[in-house]
């Protein structure tokens, strides 16, 4: 990855947001400069190489190789205080990039399609401004975060005591949100996204001729019937005020039209805010697949794992960071205080560790046709957004370490 060296600040600058503002073309080339390079999950060593080199410049302690391509970087402030971490993931995700851009990717088949590299470069923006702004007390570290996309880092990162020594009391961290538009922030107090968690099964029956169903099991009905069954699940054992999805994602059976399959197989994700339902589904979900089975003699095999804990923030914190984004968004949208999404995130697991708050940042522009959604393979956002949230962290960690 090719390196970028910083220009001059205007250091008499008077504000927060001008000397951010300065800043601006740098954290749009470094914005630039990873996602022309992306890399899958465990796999970004370029951009740990390019995130290393970039705090070494600065002249700001970190630690590398954490969960194979993790980076924590420690900047001191001027007195003895609060440890603030403040969380950023770096991976990009298996897509063919269509966007026509002169930063387009240059690795075939992988693509920051989900705004890692703006949330790079703002950490980058940030760490850089806090080490020549040193008059808050206490600590901020930087996680510089692998694989958020799949397997997942934080568990890995938490692991290998990212958040101690010394011993952190709350975390932060932002999304660029392109279901949101450019100036707005979504934030709420709790559940901000769901769980992930996932299944597959096999349904064993027992094949034969298409002109003889008499003498099958036919696994294709069967998980037909099973795939109907689990959409009661929400609907008829979910209080109607609470959220959860159960959805198949996958449906495999068969090798000839004229030939009942003798095995079937289906797959699919489910999602919830409240943390109650974590045992529950998967409860529900095995008993309608046994009840369906043996309604119709057939047998199944269940795979289901979690992934990922909801995204819970901590109200204090949550407040914290609406006061500060109160101070930087100036629209008249502003706030969206409901904003919810049931994807997944594993910024839940430091969130589990130490009280914190996670973000959306508004990044949609239509009118630069910067609206496509993420994981889209013409998924791109309104760089305007970076500059903004760099002065969001810079005036959280002002107003938390003091």
């Amino acid at each position: 990855m090719v390196s970028t060296s910083l220009n001059p600040l205007n250091i008499n600058s008077s504000s927060i947001r001008a000397q951010i503002q300065a800043l601006q073309p740098q954290i749009v080339e470094w914005r630039r400069n990873i996602h022309k390079h992306p890399e899958l999950g465990f796999k970004e060593q370029l951009t740990a190489q390019f995130i290393s080199q970039k705090l070494q410049e600065w002249g700001i302690e970190h630690e590398t190789g954490i969960a194979h391509t993790g980076i924590v970087a420690t900047i001191p402030g001027k007195k003895p205080g609060k440890v603030l971490a403040i969380r950023a993931d770096i991976d990009a995700l298996p897509i063919q990039e269509q966007n026509e851009v002169s930063y387009r990717s240059q690795h075939d088949g992988v693509m920051h399609a989900c705004g890692h590299d703006g949330h790079t470069a703002i950490a980058l923006g940030t760490a850089y401004y806090l080490s020549q702004h040193q008059d808050f007390a206490g600590t901020v570290k930087i996680i510089f975060q692998p694989a958020e996309e799949s397997p997942g880092g934080a568990k890995p990162m938490i692991e290998a005591g990212v958040l101690k020594n010394p011993d952190v009391d709350a975390i932060i961290g932002l999304h660029l949100w392109n279901n949101l538009p450019l100036g707005t922030v979504g934030i709420r107090n709790g559940a901000l996204m769901a769980a992930v968690e996932c299944f597959r099964c096999t349904i064993l029956g027992k094949g034969g001729h298409g002109a003889m169903p008499h003498q099958t099991v036919d696994s294709v009905v069967v998980g037909a019937q099973v795939v109907n069954a689990l959409q009661t699940i929400v609907s008829r054992n979910v209080d109607p005020v609470e959220s959860a999805v159960v959805t198949v994602g996958e449906f495999h059976a068969g090798t000839a039209l004229n030939v009942i399959a003798d095995t079937a197989r289906l797959s699919g994700t489910v999602r919830y805010f409240n943390p109650k339902f974590a045992r529950f589904l998967q409860q529900r979900i095995e008993q309608v697949i046994a009840g369906v089975c043996q309604c119709h003699g057939a047998s199944y095999d269940l795979e289901y794992w979690r992934l990922y804990p909801p995204v819970i923030n901590n109200a204090e914190i949550a407040q914290l960071v609406r006061s500060q984004v109160e101070a930087v968004i100036e629209t008249p949208i502003g706030i969206v205080p409901e904003c919810q999404t049931m994807g997944g995130e594993d910024m839940s697991f430091f969130l589990e560790e130490v009280p914190g708050c996670y973000f959306f940042l508004g990044s949609a522009n239509p009118s630069k046709d910067l609206a496509y959604p993420h994981h889209h393979p013409r998924f791109n956002f309104d760089e305007t957004a970076l500059p903004l949230g760099v002065e969001i962290f810079v005036r959280c960690v002002e107003q938390y370490c003091q």
